[in-house]
């Protein structure tokens, strides 16, 4: 994944940066700062998360699968790092304000197996795309694109599934432990979901905009149809 922006994900022309898209979001909406600093967060996040659980691997391809993740996590964190630049946002203090709450879900959520760790890579970050990418049709075309982007299929998480079916499929056990596994997953990103939300006027007012989310309940109701999607992929459901 490359870390350049699209052509269309770039700084729009002076004069132009009040315009507001077809949703009435402007591109000087402040939950835009917001969204991409909370994107940011999560990519610098994930990188470490990987690269720790890297180490549960019982072998090489392992290894080497969840490190080509994390190099794509940082790569996306470019991206977003260059998006809020040109926005005249510095990166850090601006993410920093996110790191309690996705701090508190990775620590809700370490993993103590590595199929729970594969289990995690496939399904929590998944559900954070869902969100991230339903609010992103409410946004001008420069913001959408980069959240598209950041949030596309590496193609890497790939093996988990051929892993994690395989082992569910040898052991009843172990598709019972990681089918409630996945939905303390689910639980647990809901929740900080709704913390963050809580905590950023400016961000709940951003994906909002132009009915994206008007309707959280129904919101919800979708991602949830979209985790037993992805537990039947795993061989969980």
């Amino acid at each position: 994944m490359t870390s350049t922006p699209s052509a269309a994900a770039g700084s729009a022309p002076a004069g132009e940066q009040s315009r507001p898209a077809e949703s009435g979001v402007s591109l000087d909406h402040p939950g835009i700062n917001e969204l991409f600093a909370l994107l940011a967060y999560g990519e610098v996040a994930a990188f470490y998360r990987l690269t720790d659980e890297a180490r549960m691997a019982p072998n090489l391809r392992g290894r080497i699968n969840m490190a080509s993740m994390a190099a794509a996590e940082m790569n996306h964190y470019d991206v977003l790092r260059d998006a809020l630049e040109r926005r005249g946002v510095d990166v850090v203090p601006a993410m920093t304000r996110y790191a309690s709450a996705l701090e508190n879900y990775h620590r809700l959520t370490t993993p103590s197996t590595w199929l729970e760790a594969l289990v995690k890579t496939y399904v929590g970050d998944a559900l954070a795309a869902d969100f991230y990418l339903e609010t992103a049709g409410s946004m001008p075309d420069e913001v959408a694109d980069v959240v598209r982007l950041v949030l596309s299929e590496t193609g890497h998480s790939q093996f988990v599934v051929a892993e994690v079916r395989a082992a569910v499929t040898a052991s009843d056990r172990q598709r019972h432990r990681l089918a409630l596994w996945s939905r303390r997953l689910l639980g647990e990103a809901i929740t900080q979901a709704q913390y963050v939300l809580a905590d950023r006027d400016e961000l709940v007012d951003l994906v909002m905009s132009g009915g994206g989310l008007s309707q959280m309940t129904d919101f919800f109701d979708r991602l949830q149809n979209t985790h037993s999607t992805r537990m039947r992929e795993l061989g969980l459901a």
